[in-house]
């Protein structure tokens, strides 16, 4: 029997819009990637879909401006958000950033979840909160990538993990946490299981 085709493997870049009005009008679902700036976002994307520069990465903070639109194979979307907390930017572009992120993640009728990407090591913080804060209306999942796990020791990892989970449990929505590493390719299988049910609900039964 052949292995299951990955759900995030062959994603085509589709289109890069300024604002949420310009993405194309879909009942695909889509699922969204939001995180702080150099968080490891775009090489946690380019983990799950097995491709090296799908979502660009930067070792300048703060330089995907634009929302990302990537086509999986089954029609569904994922959409690449702009990173947000870098202090660098000018307060206007800060806020500009901090709308459209807000006004695509509570408008967006096909949106089906939220992929939140956090640094292991700074798990959290107040632009994170402020994030779950605005998806949290939806009543949709969120699933929590500690990115950079590699960084810490075992020891280091459970308890990472064990604080995040009790943070999680007193948010107004569901969230999910895992440990990832876009270094070592850990954690990929599971943050697939989570969104493929987000995609087929059945399977979660």
């Amino acid at each position: 029997m052949a292995p299951p085709v990955s759900l995030f493997r062959h994603a085509a870049f589709e289109i890069s819009v300024a604002e949420p009005a310009g993405l194309p009008l879909s009942l695909a679902p889509e699922i969204a990637f939001a995180g702080r700036s150099n968080s490891g976002k775009s090489s946690a994307i380019n983990t799950l879909v097995g491709h090296t520069r799908l979502a660009y990465v930067s070792k300048t903070p703060g330089r995907t401006q634009l929302i990302n639109l990537f086509r999986l194979r089954n029609g569904a979307a994922l959409v690449d958000l702009p990173g947000y907390g870098y202090a660098q930017v000018p307060a206007s572009v800060r806020r500009q950033w901090q709308a459209l992120l807000e006004r695509y993640l509570t408008e967006r009728e096909n949106l089906v979840g939220l992929v939140l990407i956090m640094d292991a090591r700074r798990p959290f913080t107040e632009l994170d909160h402020q994030m779950i804060g605005w998806f949290a209306t939806t009543g949709r999942p969120i699933h929590c990538l500690l990115t950079k796990s590699d960084k810490l020791t075992r020891q280091e990892q459970a308890k990472t993990l064990r604080d995040a989970k009790q943070i999680a449990a007193a948010q107004a929505c569901p969230i999910t946490l895992q440990l990832f590493s876009s270094l070592k390719k850990i954690g990929m299988d599971e943050a697939e299981a989570v969104v493929a049910t987000w995609l087929n609900p059945e399977l979660t039964t």
